[in-house]
């Protein structure tokens, strides 16, 4: 059964301050594989090394470099000195870029140990013990506090994209159409660059701490995915036609490394037959953020999803990004793998910060979200169709 006294003792057990890579997140891992041990279920351990370049520095060089050769070219002052600038900031700017496609490669700057953790639960049906069929849970493990609330980070970062642009664009003007006006251009272009410039120090200012205790984000969703493992773990629960994982990732907030770690080791995962529910910061409300790209079965598991018999309202959040933005279902999503992030969007106004606390997650309503979550796969697997 599902048991809000136990999803209440998990949250209360991982709701500690855990930044990526640290003893505090290891701490967090620990516990959990405990449980999983207490229910006498085999598990991975996925262990890996990662930087925090990509996650903490690159956006810093990014922001500042683009902003420094708008400034320069703004300036319009053609000397050597400028040029030369220009050209060393493009190519910090460019390394940087190519460095970063694959990040978790990247092994300089701090080098920083993490783990991911998977159980997998066979189906009942001996037809599907061996092959690719899966529905996936998954959460991640590690917690941070920054700077600035993540609301206020979204609004900076729009900021600079729009200044950025509109910066170009006047530059493009004077320089190229309106020659002449040169002046008149230069003044229009003062504000936006002057927040343009404001904005990337912001940015650079925005540093990770390891204040917040996590506790929506995302201690919810870890006491979700273990509620879900105890609730699976009893043979009469299991479903018959799809197996099942329950992944718990490290250092989901330094550059979703341990999802890439994971991916890059998959097997037997077969993406158009699968299902993913990544659980992202849950406190009083659920949101459901489907890619829009998915296939009947997932699609029927979203309409008992949102018509479920539990009287839990779930909003339907369409967006470009899979399940998710710039989180481990997002990394998925933008690889083609089918799925739904579970999360809230009033949490942004206390995510990554110390006001992220225990009293902010109603534990009512992660049972009713693990309740609904069962009654919809198990619908759903009594009416499958092979």
């Amino acid at each position: 059964m599902i048991d809000e006294a136990r999803i209440k003792k998990n949250l209360e057990k991982i709701s500690f301050p855990r930044l990526s890579g640290t003893g505090f997140e290891l701490k967090a891992f620990n516990i959990v594989m405990q449980e999983i041990e207490n229910l006498n279920l085999n598990f991975k351990v996925q262990k890996f090394t990662f930087s925090s370049f990509y996650s903490r520095i690159y956006p810093k060089i990014a922001f500042l470099s683009v902003s420094l050769i708008l400034l320069l070219i703004y300036l319009n002052f053609y000397m050597i000195l400028s040029l030369f600038l220009i050209l060393t900031l493009l190519s910090i700017l460019i390394a940087s870029v190519i460095l970063t496609r694959k990040p978790e490669r990247i092994q300089f700057i701090a080098r920083l140990n993490s783990q991911n953790l998977l159980v997998k639960i066979k189906s009942l049906s001996n037809e599907t013990k061996n092959n690719d069929r899966i529905v996936m849970f998954m959460s991640h493990l590690d917690s941070k506090g920054q700077r600035f609330k993540v609301r206020t980070r979204i609004r900076i970062i729009k900021l600079w994209i729009s200044t950025s642009i509109i910066l170009a664009v006047i530059i493009i003007l004077r320089n190229m159409i309106f020659i002449g006006f040169e002046t008149l251009f230069y003044l229009i272009g003062l504000p936006p660059l002057i927040l343009n410039i404001f904005a990337s120090i912001i940015m650079i200012l925005n540093i990770n701490d390891n204040r917040s205790t996590g506790a929506v984000d995302n201690a919810s969703g870890i006491a979700c995915n273990l509620e879900l493992v105890n609730y699976y773990s009893i043979p009469e629960n299991r479903l018959v036609n799809y197996n099942l994982w329950f992944l718990f990732t490290g250092a989901e907030e330094c550059g979703t490394m341990g999802i890439r770690h994971f991916y890059n080791n998959i097997e037997n995962f077969d993406p158009n037959k699968s299902i993913i529910f990544n659980f992202e910061s849950i406190a009083n409300h659920v949101y459901l953020f489907p890619g829009g790209k998915e296939w009947d079965h997932a699609k029927d598991v979203d309409y008992l999803l949102l018509n479920n018999n539990r009287d839990l309202r779930i909003n339907h959040f369409i967006t470009k990004r899979v399940f998710g933005t710039h989180s481990d279902g997002g990394f998925l999503g933008d690889r083609g793998l089918q799925g739904y992030g579970i999360g809230e969007v009033e949490a942004y106004d206390y995510m990554h910060t110390p006001n992220d606390t225990i009293d902010k997650v109603n534990t009512a309503i992660l049972k009713k979200l693990c309740l609904v979550l069962t009654d919809a796969l198990k619908e759903h697997d009594s009416n499958f169709i092979k």
